[in-house]
């Protein structure tokens, strides 16, 4: 982790970790979680494992959707970890994507009390870790991590 770089978030989900690892892989359990409520999401695709797609629509009336998310995994370890960039699209291309260019790292590990759930999103440069802290990275990303708790509490907790 580089303080100069990288964003984090942690928390403690009240659910198993196999649970977790369900609502971040099953397309339905993502559109329920993975943009900030009221926002509507899409999955397109999800191929939760290196180099596989992951995309996203989003809509703020549920009717018209654009584009969200296009990117890959560039690691999918069963039950523990996922990584995924923006900085590729989901056809392999290089990729400027809005807001900032990232990559992404989730960890899920065994808690007394459920899973751990760890969030490191990595920028190339300050200037982009920046700009994602100033357009709300923890309001972003905690509220959508919230949602996942809720959504996997409700399941298995």
């Amino acid at each position: 982790m580089n303080p100069e770089l990288d964003l984090t978030l942690d928390r403690i989900i009240r659910a198993p970790r196999s649970v977790v690892w369900t609502a971040w892989t099953d397309p339905a359990q993502l559109e329920q979680w993975w943009t900030p409520a009221p926002t509507v999401t899409r999955v397109e695709t999800l191929e939760v494992r290196p180099g596989g797609g992951f995309v996203t629509r989003m809509s703020d009336d549920g009717q018209e959707f654009v584009p969200h998310m296009d990117a890959i995994f560039l690691a999918a370890e069963e039950g523990s970890r996922i990584v995924f960039t923006n900085a590729v699209d989901s056809t392999w291309r290089p990729a400027l994507p809005a807001p900032v260019p990232m990559t992404a790292e989730i960890t899920l590990r065994d808690h007394p009390d459920g899973t751990a759930y760890g969030v490191v999103v990595r920028h190339g440069t300050p200037a982009d870790r920046a700009k994602h802290h100033e357009l709300g990275f923890f309001d972003g990303w905690g509220s959508v991590t919230a949602a996942l708790a809720q959504l996997a509490e409700g399941q298995g907790g």
